[in-house]
Parts: C-alpha cells; sequence; structure tokens
C-alpha cells in the first residue's frame, strides 16, 4: 500500500477514536454546583480538548497498527478467506 492510503485509514480510525475518547471526564455544570447564567446546565466545566486530542492520536495509532497488521496477516487471511 501506498503511504497516503495509510494515512487516509489513520485519518477515518482517527475520528472514529475521537468520538470515543470525547465523553471521558466530562463533569457538567449541574452535577459541580451552581450553573453560570445564560448557559445549558449540561455544558462542560472543562474539556480538556488537548489531552484528548493527544490521547486520540495514540489510541488511533495503535488501532490502525493493529488493523494493518490483521489485514496483512496471512493465517487471518486465511481464516477468512473460508
Amino acid at each position: 500500500m501506498q503511504i497516503l492510503t495509510y494515512v487516509a485509514i489513520y485519518f477515518v480510525i482517527w475520528w472514529l477514536c475521537l468520538f470515543v475518547v470525547l465523553p471521558f471526564g466530562v463533569r457538567s455544570q449541574s452535577a459541580e454546583g451552581p450553573v453560570t447564567d445564560g448557559t445549558d446546565p449540561g455544558a462542560p466545566i472543562k474539556t480538556h480538548t488537548l489531552a484528548k486530542l493527544a490521547a486520540t492520536s495514540v489510541l488511533a495509532l495503535i488501532v490502525t497498527v493493529l488493523a494493518m497488521w490483521g489485514l496483512s496477516n496471512e493465517a487471518l487471511q486465511a481464516y477468512w478467506g473460508r
């Protein structure tokens, strides 16, 4: 496969992993105490965006490597080809 194919697969897996990682550690205003006037009570207090983007990147790299290994493994190809 060409490098652009790997980048495209990583990009798709990265977005999927982002939606898995986004809800971790979210605390709403109503769960923490007073709600700021004019905001939704379910709005998060801190989003920890940079940490979530870093975790997403690492997770997506691991998932991409495992997916590429699984797709290129001859034993798995023979099993799936039954």
